[in-house]
């Protein structure tokens, strides 16, 4: 089954852990770019400062989503969550990817030579202990919904962009402290400290490429998703066991939050079924979905004969 959605706070430790470390690692990237002059280094603290700010309005995100409905928002606030994320998948292609794609290639055009490495390697270190314990938090978090899918089909099916964007932030951050180590290696070792400026430019088109995923996958969310597969098929499989239904038409389903959401039901029933027993029958079918998926906060069932049912590309 796909990955389904965090709760709250099991969502909340994975953004508070990452915030926690990218605030210490990018204070600490800062000052050992200073004493250093190296530009992957100041780079990777831009890196960890816009990852910061990705997790605070992650969290406000979150915060936002959970406000009840309303008479001008009456199934919730749930998609807010997915905005912030497309906003956060822009900070990264805009603040992150510019800024280090930028600061590289002028490193390389007015190079300047790397004092004492010595401090990088040490903030280097820590920085990817650190981002490292992040990542495992996020792993582990993620893992523990995506059941048996594979990776990347949980990250396509998952609704709750909180998990796998922290998790691609900290797979980006990790591959960008290594690439700032070779980088500061080698134009300490070779005596060229453009090298420094090109692994800056690496450390960006990395960004870019996550800002890209992440901006794909929130857009998906924002516009409207279907539910999980399995969630559709359980819904039909459960009005398929009544023998009033002769057909069921169609199941569409959209989330309104990563954990809401909303199914509209086309079936056919049995012409002999009389009004009042049907009505009754709609309720209880709506109170078997609801108590086998609490997510379905929102029914609607409508009968309607098979001939008049509106055909669509696709179920779901």
């Amino acid at each position: 089954m796909a990955a389904s959605p965090a709760s709250g706070w099991r969502a909340n430790i994975v953004l508070f852990a990452a915030l926690a470390a990218n605030l210490g690692i990018a204070v600490a990237k800062f000052v050992a770019a200073a004493i250093t002059g190296s530009s992957s280094m100041l780079t990777e603290g831009v890196h960890s400062l816009v990852d910061s700010c990705n997790q605070l309005l992650l969290l406000y995100g979150q915060r936002q989503a959970k406000r009840p409905p309303d008479r001008e928002h009456p199934f919730g606030y749930g998609r807010e969550l997915y905005f912030w994320a497309f906003v956060v998948a822009i900070l990264i292609f805009g603040a992150g990817a510019g800024f280090s794609i930028y600061e590289g290639y002028l490193h390389i055009l007015d190079p300047e030579p790397l004092r004492d490495p010595l401090v990088n390697y040490i903030v280097l270190g820590i920085a990817f202990a650190m981002e490292g314990g992040s990542w495992l938090v996020a792993l582990r978090e993620f893992d523990r919904g995506r059941g048996t899918s594979g990776w990347w089909a949980a990250v396509r099916e998952s609704k709750d962009p909180a998990g796998f964007t922290v998790l691609f932030e900290d797979s980006a951050a990790l591959a960008g402290l290594v690439i700032a180590a070779v980088g500061i290696s080698l134009s300490h070792a070779l005596d060229d400290p453009r090298i420094d400026g090109l692994a800056s430019i690496l450390i960006g088109c990395i960004l870019g490429a996550v800002a890209v995923l992440l901006a794909r996958e929130a857009k998906g969310l924002l516009i409207g998703e279907r539910a999980n597969p399995e969630v559709i098929e359980c819904v039909r499989e459960l009005l398929s066991q009544r023998p009033e239904i002769v057909c069921v038409n169609h199941v569409r389903t959209i989330h309104t939050a990563p954990d809401r959401i909303f199914v509209a039901i086309s079936a056919d029933f049995d012409d002999a079924l009389p009004m009042g027993a049907g009505e009754a029958l709609i309720e209880t079918i709506e109170h078997e979905l609801k108590a086998r998926m609490p997510a379905l906060s929102s029914i609607y069932i409508r009968p309607e004969k098979a001939e008049d049912a509106q055909p669509i590309a696709a179920v779901g």
